[in-house]
């Protein structure tokens, strides 16, 4: 597992970059082979806040941790934490998903479209300070349920592959999902 470490706001010590490497680098032991991606690392420092982001791209999913504290030792255990529970928790599903491509599982069993943002000058919303451009892989609506729990996220834009339509599965208020699908008048 290739570990890219960065700093936003934040010269990355080797000690801190060691640490990294020690921590995120045990996750590799639910994996049967070492895992050619690289997992994407970023440590910054805002207000005394000091937040790590992990991005692990796996075999067409992506898991993916944030955490945030007082100290930056603190986050990077925190959030390993947090990534070695959402393997625990999906690995079952994860595998079943794999296999079903014809490929072997991918976690041992131990314990291209673009999506733009867009703000007309109408009404003044904000200036758009970021946007993300990611390939929307098709999927059934329980993978992108798996894959939106995987990130964290609330939502999830993904292409359908029953209607071969872009939807979005959100987290509701109660728990439970929703899909919103298009419609066109």
């Amino acid at each position: 597992m290739k570990i890219q470490v960065r700093g936003n706001h934040l010269e990355v010590t080797e000690s801190l970059h060691q640490y990294v490497e020690k921590k995120i680098g045990r996750l590799e032991k639910y994996f049967h082979a070492p895992t050619e991606h690289t997992v994407h690392v970023t440590l910054s420092v805002v207000r005394d806040y000091h937040t790590v982001e992990v991005t692990m791209p796996i075999n067409g999913f992506v898991i993916r941790a944030e955490e945030r504290s007082g100290d930056m030792y603190a986050s990077i255990d925190t959030v390993s934490d947090k990534l070695e529970k959402q393997i625990e928790k999906h690995k079952t599903k994860l595998n079943k998903r794999v296999r079903q491509e014809g490929t072997h599982s991918l976690f041992k069993e131990q314990g291209e479209g673009n999506v733009h943002v867009l703000v007309e000058d109408e009404e003044d919303f904000g200036d758009v300070v970021r946007v993300k451009k990611f390939a929307v892989k098709p999927m059934p609506v329980d993978e992108a349920i798996m894959q939106m729990d995987l990130l964290g996220h609330d939502f999830f834009v993904f292409s359908n592959a029953e209607t071969e339509e872009v939807n979005v599965v959100y987290k509701r208020k109660d728990g439970q999902y929703g899909l919103i699908e298009p419609t066109f008048a």
